[in-house]
């Protein structure tokens, strides 16, 4: 009965998600997390007092930020479960729910896809620019498709399939901390003048929590390439040889196993925020991108989500019986 309590949640989040998206309308955690982000920043900067300060208050508000956010739901849980378990599971199911971005991913990315089927360039530039980080404002037609493959194909683990995994070990408690590590790094984890310190321990601790999710995903990728009739053979050929080839050890973990089912080259260098930043390419340019792959490299992401979702239920279950065997 305990099991069920943490996968009945999972599975009805994941069915939500599927079918309505990130829900806007309900108060979201993501955002309160970037604004006490927000708010800690400006006020821990103002104790900075030289550089090893700045790295102290920055590794503060990661400590802060982490704790709240999965010591709030966790408490919740815990109050509501002595009331009714019923109650419970709804609101954990809503919780699991708000973790998962699967479909905010495909909605943001088919976006593009049908600007770009429209003839309106423009617009798919400015819709890409609200999922990646790079300068789109000159980017070809080709460079436009390659940005969004590379999107989904890395976003697969950081907002699909690791969030997925931290569900199925410990509920929503956990799934919360590991989104307001991802917040805190996309919010401070650069590698500027301004956040070269400051958010050093953020960039460190999402790197280490995405380690061993990017890695499991990447496999998954490879697997689900071969269910989806894609070049699964060139996908092993192209993971093995640039899995390494991005500055952060995880990001080019599924960007390579993507790009080599699809048969295309993705990343490469690129301007952000004006700045030009050298960085190698994934994959062969077997063919041009074309619109389609913006599909493919979807179609992909909710096979590789699929079978993550399995592989950790019959995962979590043999433990189960294990332990009360």
């Amino acid at each position: 009965m305990r099991e069920m309590l943490i996968l009945a949640p999972v599975f009805a989040g994941v069915a939500l998600d599927c079918v309505f998206g990130d829900p806007q309308r309900l108060p979201h955690p993501i955002r309160l997390m970037g604004r006490l982000t927000g708010g800690g920043e400006k006020l821990l900067r103002k104790l900075c007092r030289n550089h090893v300060g700045e790295y102290i208050c920055g590794a503060a508000l990661c400590i802060f930020v982490t704790a709240v956010s999965f010591l709030l739901p966790f408490l919740l849980l815990v109050i509501l479960d002595m009331v009714n378990e019923i109650l419970t599971v709804a609101v954990h199911s809503v919780m699991c729910w708000q973790i998962i971005a699967a479909k905010a991913l495909r909605t943001e990315s088919m976006k593009v896809y049908r600007e770009l089927e429209n003839g309106d360039l423009d617009q798919a530039r400015r819709d890409l620019s609200r999922i990646v980080s790079r300068d789109t404002e000159t980017l070809t037609e080709a460079g436009v498709i390659k940005s969004t493959v590379e999107c989904v194909s890395e976003n697969t683990s950081d907002g699909v399939t690791a969030p997925l995994i931290f569900l199925l070990i410990w509920g929503a408690p956990l799934g919360f901390f590991y989104k307001a590590v991802n917040t805190l790094d996309s919010m401070i984890g650069y590698k500027n003048d301004e956040y070269i310190r400051f958010g050093r321990f953020a960039a460190r601790l999402d790197d280490i929590v995405n380690y061993i999710p990017a890695r499991i995903t990447a496999l998954m990728m490879i697997f689900a390439s071969l269910i989806c009739n894609y070049d699964w053979k060139n996908s092993i050929k192209i993971y093995r040889r640039d899995r390494r080839k991005h500055p952060s050890p995880n990001s080019a973990q599924t960007e390579s196993a993507c790009a080599g089912a699809l048969g295309i080259q993705i990343a490469g260098p690129n301007y952000y925020f004006g700045k030009f930043v050298e960085k190698p390419a994934i994959g062969d340019d077997i063919r041009p991108a074309e619109r389609e792959d913006i599909k493919k490299a979807i179609r992909l992401m909710y096979c590789t989500f699929a079978l993550m979702l399995a592989t950790g239920v019959l995962i979590r279950f043999a433990v189960w019986r294990l332990v009360n065997v």
